[in-house]
């Protein structure tokens, strides 16, 4: 049944342009349910581990920082934005022979290890402190109660998963060739960051030309920052078929603008960055989705009540290798409105710590029914990877060229990629989507010419010369 604006079913959201007084009382009883019939789903769990493994308490939390390859057709353009991927993976060990997984971009705090040893895994049901270690642990009370994990969070509401592939904006052909391969991977959603180095509906042109049937692309707009029009802007790009959402396309505390671009907007408007939390927003009916990006798996299980109150489809943005998937798909799978695809990152990497793959089938993925997260740790590939020393992306150039002979000269560094798509950050320049310029990435190359040119963007920063 579609929306007044043309929009599926999926994205419907409660009728009306504000809730009312009962609406509001009905979302309220339901977070109290949910609160208070969760926790009795985990205590029959933790019954039943206890007879197996009773006293069960946290002895030790080993780290594992690990390099991990990105995939021959997105190493390029992730280098040159990120650098080589980076992340820590932990095994927590029990005073049994059940150890939990869980990974981290960046090391925890010896504060937050230490105040998970000698406690149960189960107390950390509905953690909000820690969304890594929690991961752990729900992996461990999973295993310990021969229960996959999505058991402990609630009812099964779908066996298979949506999920979406990503990566960041290139070259038109590198867009392109990004599709092909993610399409033949199992795939029908790519998500990308917006940059205002390319032009979007030039993207397009290229993606439309090798895109399956179905496929469709999801547009993160990184909350604007650049002087399109947007409603102008995405009504250009709604054109092409393969178009299927836009994520922050207005300024993060911009409520009354989404709820009224949402309104115009033939495609999906989907809100991230909310300013209020994704709890006010929703009265405002400022979006068809929302996102939660890394939330604590309690905040992300409170979420969920109020949306599915309000029967308000939404994600979750995890990112990171097939751990952090497996968790992510466990949570779509018990989330009664999860029915937006996910992202995790994991599908760019060429290796994994894990024995188990999880492969989308059109744009699907098996939620795992084995005890925990469903994953198994390989030794061998922890060793390997622990020792992978990948070499550091240098600083280079972006070289951009517009139709009409102008040159524009940025800095890149991997250690400020925000830079390449919110350049407006710097307060050096502000760009278009749709300009009409083209990119190359200019790495360092040992000519005086680059030497130069290094040296007056470390001076003047942007450099524009006329054609």
């Amino acid at each position: 049944m579609p929306t007044q604006n043309g929009k599926t079913a999926r994205l419907i959201s409660c009728a009306g342009s504000r809730p009312s007084r009962r609406c509001l009382l009905k979302t309220a009883g339901a977070a109290l349910a949910m609160s208070a019939t969760r926790p009795l789903s985990l205590l029959r769990a933790q019954e039943a581990a206890s007879a197996y493994f009773p006293r069960l308490k946290i002895t030790d939390v080993e780290s594992h920082e690990i390099m991990v390859p990105y995939r021959d057709f997105v190493s390029y353009q992730l280098n040159h934005y990120y650098g080589p991927s980076r992340r820590v993976i932990y095994v927590v060990r029990t005073n049994s022979d059940l150890v939990g997984l869980t990974e981290s971009k960046s090391p925890l705090s010896q504060e937050t290890i230490e105040k998970c040893l000698g406690q149960s895994p189960f107390d950390w049901m509905a953690d909000e402190t820690s969304l890594s270690l929690a991961t752990a642990m729900y992996d461990l009370m999973g295993k310990a109660a021969g229960l996959p994990v999505y058991k402990l969070i609630g009812p099964k509401h779908r066996s298979w998963v949506p999920a979406a592939a990503w990566t960041v904006s290139t070259h038109p052909r590198r867009m392109a060739e990004s599709v092909q391969k993610y399409a033949a991977m199992g795939y029908t959603w790519m998500k990308y960051h917006l940059s205002p180095f390319e032009n979007v509906v030039d993207q397009m042109a290229a993606m439309q030309q090798v895109a399956p049937k179905g496929f469709r692309i999801h547009h993160d707009f990184t909350m604007g920052g650049t002087s399109d029009h947007v409603f102008e802007l995405l009504e250009k790009i709604s054109q092409f078929p393969i178009a299927g959402c836009f994520e922050d396309p207005l300024p993060e505390k911009d409520i009354q603008g989404y709820a009224e671009l949402r309104a115009k907007c033939r495609l999906p408007i989907l809100y991230h960055h909310t300013p209020l939390g994704a709890g006010h927003e929703t009265q405002f009916r400022a979006a068809d989705g929302y996102i939660l990006g890394h939330s604590p798996i309690g905040d992300a299980i409170r979420h969920a009540g109020l949306f599915a109150q309000l029967d308000l489809p939404f994600s979750l943005q995890n990112t990171g290798g097939t751990i952090t998937l497996a968790l992510v798909t466990h949570l779509h799978a018990a989330f009664q409105t999860g029915t937006l695809h996910s992202n995790s990152l994991a599908e760019t990497f060429s290796d994994d710590v894990v024995k188990e793959r999880l492969e989308p089938k059109n744009g699907w993925i098996r939620v795992p029914e084995a005890p925990g997260l469903g994953l198994t740790l390989d030794l061998e590939a922890l060793e390997r990877l622990k020792g992978l020393r990948l070499p550091a992306q240098p600083r280079w150039i972006i070289k951009s060229r517009y139709s009409n002979g102008t040159m524009m000269y940025n800095l890149a560094d991997t250690n400020n990629s925000i830079f390449m798509v919110r350049p407006d950050m710097s307060r050096q320049i502000t760009l278009s989507h749709d300009a009409p310029i083209t990119t190359d990435y200019w790495d360092p190359d040992g000519t005086p010419a680059f030497a130069t040119m290094l040296q007056r963007l470390e001076k003047e920063g942007t450099v524009i010369e006329a054609g």
